[in-house]
């Protein structure tokens, strides 16, 4: 019950993060950062409670992995949206996005073929890679002064691209070779 509620906090999230951000302010900024941290947070929180209660569920099996695409997706936006993410790293966003897309329907086929892809701990290691650009890239815009956040958010960022592209690719052999073994 908890590691669902705590995965259903993370969607609940993204408006007021969204709302908090584009409120104009040192703490508004602040609180959208808590917030995203916080969510980001729970995405350990709930997969390891479901373990060690024993409660991994279906319901937590589909939507954990959308909580965190939805989670991201959204503040990439916001954030290229705003300018903080622009010129070329606008395709480091466009890259994450796609790939997202891409893994996300390939998993829908799949189970419609009763065939599951499993998160692997890259995918986890991308996805905590992400987020933590992210983070760094909300707080560069409560600080635009210290310009290292900003750039250390974007070399960040281009660090999940290169993960996010390897766990893609994982995913596209590891579905075609499960699909290839249906046929």
């Amino acid at each position: 019950m908890l590691p669902n509620l705590l995965t259903l906090s993370r969607i609940f999230s993204i408006p007021f993060i969204i709302g908090c951000f584009y409120i104009d302010g040192f703490w508004a900024h602040l609180a959208a950062a808590a917030l995203f941290v916080v969510a980001c947070i729970t995405d350990f929180f709930d997969g390891y409670f479901a373990r060690q209660w024993k409660q991994v569920s279906a319901f937590g099996r589909f939507f954990d992995p959308v909580a965190d695409k939805l989670l991201v997706s959204t503040i990439l936006l916001m954030l290229c949206g705003v300018g903080i993410i622009s010129g070329i790293h606008l395709l480091a966003a466009t890259i994450i996005l796609a790939r997202e897309i891409i893994v996300s329907g390939l998993r829908e086929f799949m189970s419609q073929m009763q065939l599951i892809i499993p998160v692997t701990k890259y995918a986890k290691w991308k996805t905590g890679m992400q987020m933590i650009s992210i983070s760094c890239l909300l707080c560069s815009a409560m600080f635009p002064d210290v310009v290292i956040l900003k750039k250390m958010g974007i070399v960040l960022l281009w660090f999940a691209v290169v993960m996010t592209i390897f766990t893609g690719a994982r995913y596209l052999k590891h579905g075609i070779v499960r699909i290839d073994l249906q046929k």
